[in-house]
């Protein structure tokens, strides 16, 4: 999805009042009435029509009607401007770079604050796919199934901003936090490569026990990623591994924390087998009665999200993968493009392949996120 933040400079306060009162009525109507619109800005007369209609034609809301009368509703392009104008007014973004990567589920794109300092934006998009689709399916809205998505989002960046806060305040090898609001997260730029860009390192044992030591670390701290992979790797010049994306993590309290400790483990291994030629036979396994040294989970609760939000999210996510089930898998994209702009044929290649791979009598696929699951083979 294009992010054009050009607009933003023509913009007036009143549009931004208009545009802020249909976020707000979307939380009770999946298509906003104007009267409502017109009570929620506080503007009369002719003058919101006028709005309405330069909102519609910057793409920032669309016109929707149903059998009682016709209604605007919020797109991901407005509620981009809206995120991009609190992050601008606190001094977070003011100018937006290159996009340098591309997901399923998210934009990421090097922007710089007022420090002048270039950073990262990440920007959640979760359930774009079921919107691509929204062409061909046109009954496929339920009622608040519009906000719902970008609620979803929302709750997607809190999360990982949240954790990354935490994380980063404990030592963790992860970008420093810098903002977040909506579905927006400001990080620090990492100068390093993804995991998966690399074809060749010198010491792959000492970055394999790195890894792994890391996977504890979390144990240990009471999280679990639950994403591992690598993709969600960068690699220093240096050799030092940093962690990202951390929409995924849980606690080791969750219900499936084993499930999740042993996937991110797998991932890893399956790997740097299959890239490197490294095998190891020591690997940590999870152990729900182990040395735990902090609450990392309870403490990113009390930062700002909380148990109420990841339920929400959780319910959300579950959704979303019951609509994924009708999904064409043609429409997938390439997650994360590399920030040479290159095309990177080889691991496109190498992730068919690994679709369909085998090892002896397990078979290693991939799933809906990305992640690498080793499974046993059918007989």
């Amino acid at each position: 999805m294009k992010l054009d933040p050009t607009s933003l400079r023509y913009m007036s306060a009143d549009e931004f009042r208009v545009l802020t009162a249909i976020e707000v009525g979307s939380r009770n109507h999946d298509i906003v009435p104007e009267t409502l619109i017109a009570e929620l800005s506080r503007l009369r007369g002719g003058g919101i029509n006028k709005y309405i209609s330069d909102l519609i034609k910057r793409k920032l809301i669309a016109s929707e009607s149903n059998s009682k009368y016709v209604g605007y509703k919020l797109v991901y392009s407005g509620y981009d401007h809206l995120a991009l104008k609190t992050l601008s007014r606190r001094g977070s973004v003011v100018s937006v770079g290159n996009q340098i990567g591309v997901g399923k589920e998210s934009d990421i794109f090097v922007i710089a604050g007022e420090d002048e300092q270039q950073a990262v934006l990440k920007l959640h998009r979760l359930g774009r796919q079921s919107f691509r689709n929204v062409k061909q399916k046109r009954d496929y809205f339920r009622p608040n199934q519009s906000p719902s998505w970008m609620y979803m989002s929302r709750l997607s960046a809190m999360k990982e901003f949240a954790f990354m806060k935490v994380l980063h305040e404990h030592g963790f090898p992860v970008p420093t936090p810098i903002d977040q609001n909506r579905h927006c997260v400001v990080m620090e730029l990492i100068d390093a490569f993804p995991l998966r860009q690399i074809d060749h390192i010198a010491e792959p044992g000492r970055l394999y026990s790195e890894l792994m030591d890391l996977i504890v670390r979390l144990a240990k701290h009471g999280l679990i990623h639950g994403d591992f992979n690598e993709f969600n790797i960068l690699v220093r010049e240096n050799g030092s591994p940093v962690l990202i994306d951390f929409p995924q993590m849980v606690s080791t309290s969750h219900l499936n924390a084993e499930f999740y400790f042993n996937r991110d483990v797998d991932c890893i291994r399956t790997f740097f087998k299959r890239r490197f030629a490294y095998e190891s036979v020591l690997y940590p396994k999870f152990a729900l009665n182990g040395d735990k040294e902090f609450d990392l989970d309870v403490k990113a609760a009390a930062s700002g999200f909380s148990r109420k939000d990841q339920a929400n999210l959780d319910k959300l996510m579950q959704e979303q993968e019951l609509h994924r089930d009708d999904e064409d898998p043609s429409d997938e994209e390439i997650v994360y493009s590399g920030s040479d702009n290159e095309s990177d044929s080889d691991d496109q290649d190498e992730a068919a392949e690994s679709g369909s791979g085998s090892d002896g009598d397990y078979i290693i696929e991939q799933d809906r996120l990305g992640n690498s699951i080793r499974r046993k083979r059918d007989v």
